[in-house]
C-alpha cells in the first residue's frame, strides 16, 4: 500500500442498472428468485458498492496488490428500476495495517437506497492466489 492510502479518500461512481441486474436473474435455478419483481438484486448492490471502493483506492495501492472485500454492513431500503441510474459514494474512514474500512451511501433517481460500511484487505495478488485451494 502506498501512504497515500489514508482517510478522507472520496469517490462517485455512477452505474445504470442493467436489466440483467434484477432478483429475477440473481439465481435463476432458484424458484423464489424467479419469482420476484424486476428490480436490482441486492447481491448485485452489494458488488456494485464493492466495485465504486475498489475504485476509491486503486491508485493507493503498490504494483500486484488486490483488495478483498471482507465485511459488508449496509442496508437495501428501496428497489431501483431497470434502467434507473445509481450514485455510489464512498468514503475511507479507516484504514488499519491492511485493512481499510468505507461509509458508503448509494442512490437512484427516487431514493436512498442503501447506507452503512463496507471493508477491503489489501493483500498481494500472488500470495493470495497461492492460497487457493487447487482442484483435482
Amino acid at each position: 500500500m502506498k501512504d497515500s492510502l489514508t482517510t478522507g479518500i472520496e469517490h462517485t461512481m455512477t452505474y445504470v442498472v442493467p436489466g440483467n441486474r434484477t432478483v429475477p436473474n440473481l439465481l435463476p435455478e432458484a424458484s423464489d428468485f424467479t419469482a420476484m419483481p424486476e428490480v436490482l438484486a441486492t447481491g448485485y448492490m452489494v458488488g456494485i458498492i464493492e466495485w465504486a471502493c475498489m475504485e476509491a483506492i486503486r491508485d493507493h495501492l503498490d504494483e500486484g496488490e488486490i483488495s478483498l472485500g471482507t465485511h459488508v454492513n449496509f442496508s437495501h431500503q428501496a428497489p431501483t428500476m431497470p434502467g434507473d441510474t445509481v450514485t455510489i459514494e464512498v468514503k475511507v474512514i479507516a484504514v488499519e495495517k491492511r485493512a481499510v474500512t468505507f461509509e458508503i451511501s448509494a442512490r437512484d433517481s427516487y431514493n436512498t437506497i442503501s447506507v452503512g460500511t463496507h471493508q477491503r484487505g489489501v493483500i498481494g495478488k500472488e500470495k493470495f492466489e497461492s492460497r487457493l485451494p487447487t482442484v483435482s
